[in-house]
Order: structure tokens, then sequence, then C-alpha cells
């Protein structure tokens, strides 16, 4: 399981640093441009969840072609296919709703100057979109043949990039005006297309990997494998709606407490995003090594892998909450100018937001690591519906509650997501003693 894991983990981080070097960029420009950027990016995620839930739906499917051995390199080439063509058609839509930021933050009664502002950064941001999904399928088509270095190489490649994109996109230099926000979502749009570009090359050089051909008959519409993304890929697409949508949602309601608990709100979430790239690795590692195993028909070391997967993820989100707790205060100004005005109201308050994130690691790495090895079993439409009672049902609503009527301001929106999120992973564990059980 490590030997799978520790490159999806760190290419999870890799990429996860695509958009942290973005916000560490602008958070130098000032409060007003970090917020915006927060929020243009929160809607852009929300957004992207169908498409992206059709991506994930690979891993399973080509894990378990893959166990089944009997024309596995065919069958996976299809499967890669049909997930592509998803993925297309499920971008055109959402390019059409982000590309109208402004009006969709309007109408939940953002700050006009703020949707502004992020409707530049999210329509800089958008074009990369397509590239992102092409190689999350990439990266479920290596996991599945267990040969993860390709896609960590080309990660680290692409934040490697982005840091000097960034600064000069973003400021200018070298006959280019200053972009700001622009630059920002520009610099990380050109990385995504660098890194798909690469990850496709190094996958046509590979020896063993050449074989499958994955742009052999591309432009064949596989309609049986299309039906099975999206009838994998759209619950899963769901529950990551559901969850990043609850995110997004807790991300404008900070809006209407202004400025200042967004920008913190954005640190704190910066943060907890990092620390959960990791059980997101081990998740998706879950997925591929459960499916091996249920495609080669061995239940019991289905059922091992999906328990050593969840045992690591506790593991290592106990010390993630530990460090959280113990220097949340520095931690938070890392993210900040102290000569920027409101900077010291940001960084107590964004301190206070880490440790509140530092108690929900647990529950958060458990639910992530569960849903990686129910998805090995092309389990994804319980975990839907475990997602939605969990956010909406509790979660966001309960935090609204704390932060609005009982006046607890933003730590009471992540108060209630803490409750969401420990309800969650509750069901999830639940749901894979279940199913994993002997003699099942």
């Amino acid at each position: 399981m490590l030997a799978l894991a520790w490159p999806l983990v760190l290419t999870n981080l890799s990429q996860f640093a695509l958009t942290l070097t973005d916000t560490l960029f602008v958070g130098r420009l000032g409060t007003m441009e970090l917020a915006a950027v927060t929020l243009g990016a929160n809607l852009f995620f929300a957004l992207l969840a169908p498409a992206f839930g059709l991506a994930l739906a690979a891993a399973p499917m080509l894990a378990q072609t893959r166990g089944r051995g009997v024309g596995f390199v065919r069958g996976m080439r299809r499967d890669l296919r049909a997930a592509v063509w998803a993925c297309a058609l499920a971008t055109l839509p959402i390019w059409l709703a982000l590309w109208h930021t402004e009006a969709l933050l309007l109408a939940i009664g953002q700050d006009p100057a703020l949707a502004a502002l992020a409707q530049d950064y999210v329509r800089a941001l958008m074009w990369g979109l397509p590239c992102f999904l092409g190689f999350v399928v990439l990266r479920g088509f290596l996991a599945a043949e267990q040969r993860p270095g390709a896609a960590l190489a080309v990660s680290l490649a692409g934040v490697a990039l982005n840091v000097p994109l960034n600064a000069w996109l973003i400021h200018g230099g070298f006959g280019l005006p200053a972009m700001g926000v622009v630059g920002a979502g520009l610099a990380s749009s050109l990385c995504n297309l660098a890194m798909l570009a690469g990850l496709v090359w190094l996958v046509a050089r590979d020896r063993h990997l050449r074989r499958f051909r994955i742009l052999g008959r591309f432009w064949r519409l596989d309609a049986p494998r299309l039906r099975e993304v999206w009838s994998i890929g759209l619950p899963i697409a769901g529950a990551m709606w559901l969850e990043i949508g609850s995110f997004a949602a807790a991300a404008l309601a900070m809006g209407w407490l202004g400025a200042l608990p967004v920008a913190a709100h954005a640190i704190a979430v910066q943060v907890a995003s990092a620390t959960f790239m990791v059980p997101m690795g081990l998740g998706q590692a879950a997925t591929a090594r459960v499916g091996l195993a249920a495609g080669a028909g061995d239940a019991a070391a289905a059922r091992r892998a999906g328990w050593v997967a969840v045992a690591m993820g506790i593991g290592f989100m106990a010390l993630s909450m530990a460090v959280l707790v113990a220097f949340a205060g520095p931690i938070a100004w890392a993210f900040l100018d102290a000569r920027n005005p409101g900077a010291a109201e940001t960084a107590a308050l964004a301190a206070l937001l880490l440790v509140i994130a530092g108690v929900f690691q647990l529950a958060d790495g458990v639910q992530a690591v569960a849903a990686g090895a129910l998805r090995g079993l092309k389990d994804t439409q319980v975990p839907m519906l475990f997602a939605g009672l969990g956010y909406w049902g509790l979660g966001l609503p309960l935090g609204v509650a704390l932060a609005l009527p009982a006046g607890l301001g933003a730590p009471g929106i992540w108060v209630g997501l803490a409750a969401g999120l420990f309800l969650v992973a509750g069901l999830m564990i639940r749901r894979w003693q279940v199913l994993a059980r002997p003699g099942r």
C-alpha cells in the first residue's frame, strides 16, 4: 500500500501546490485580491465536481479490468478512452457557467468588487480544466498498472514551472504588464497543459506502457463503456459536489461576514486541504488495490487492502491534528504580510480556524480513505447519499446557524463543517464494514 500510495500522495500535494502557489503570490497583493481569488476558486471547484467525478471513475474501472487479466490491454484502453470522452462532454456546460462567474456570485449576495475580480481570475483559470481532467484519468491508469512514478515526476515539474510563471504573469516583466489575479489563473492553466502533455509523452515513451496505445482510435465512442463511466462517475461527482460544494458554500457564507473572514477562511482551507492530500492519496491507492483484488475475485485481499489504508489514514491525520493545534499562529502568518491593513486580525482569526480544522482531521481522513476503498468495489451511490446527509443535512445548516443567529461568526461555520465530517466518516466506515465482511 505504501509503495503505491506515497507517489500518489506526493502527486496530489504537487497538484495542490499549484493553487497554493497562486494563493501565496496573490496574498501579497492584498486582502481584496486574496478574498476574490478564494471566492473564484471555490466556485470553480464546486462547478468542476461533475467532470472531476467522471475522471475519478476511470480508476476503479481500470483497476478491475486489470485485475481480471484476460484481454486487459484492450479493455483498459477502452476504459480510458470512455472516461476522457465523458469528461470532455461534461466540460462544456461547466465552461459556460464559469464564464459568468460575476453574475453567479452577485446572485448569491457577494460584494460586487469581489465578484468582478473573481471573474477575472476564473476566466483565466478555466482553460486549464480539460488538461487537469485528462491528467486525473491518466493518473488512474498508472495507478491500476501500479506505476505512479510518471505522474509524480510531471506534477513536481508543474510546481517548479508554476512559481516563475506566477512571479512573471502576476507582477509583469519581460515585455508583459502586471496581470494581477488574471496572471495567477493563467499560470495554473499553462501548468495544467504542460503537465498533461508531459504525462502523455512519458507514457508513450515507456516500454511497458506504450503497448496500451492510449491514443489509439481515440475518436471512437464506446457506448457501453461510456455508460459505465456515467453510472460509476455520476455518484462520485455527486458526492464530490456535496463535499466541495459545502466548503464553497461556507466560503460564500464567509463573504456575508466581510473580506477579513473570507481571507482567514482561505488560509485555513489551504492548510487543511494540504494535509487532506495524504488521505486522498491513500484513498486512491485503496481504490487501485481493492479494485485489482476485486477484479481477480480475491475478497480477502480486497478487505485487507481497505483496512490497511484506513489505518494509515488515521495515523497520519492524528499527527496532522497535533501539528495544526500546536503551530496555528505561525502557520497563519506564513500567508500574510504584516504591512498590509488587517493582517493581524486576519492572522488571529485564521489561527482559531486552524485549531478547529485540526480537530476534524481524523474524520476527514477516515471518510476520504473509506470512500476510496468503496470505489474500488464500484460502490458509489450510497456514499453519495452519506455525503448529502453529512455535509448538507447537518454540517452546513449547523455552521450557518452557529455563525449568524448564534453570533459565533466564522468559527461557527467551521464547527458545523466538523460535525458533518464526523457523521460522514462514521457512515463510510460502517458501509465498508458491511461490504468487506467475510462471506459476503
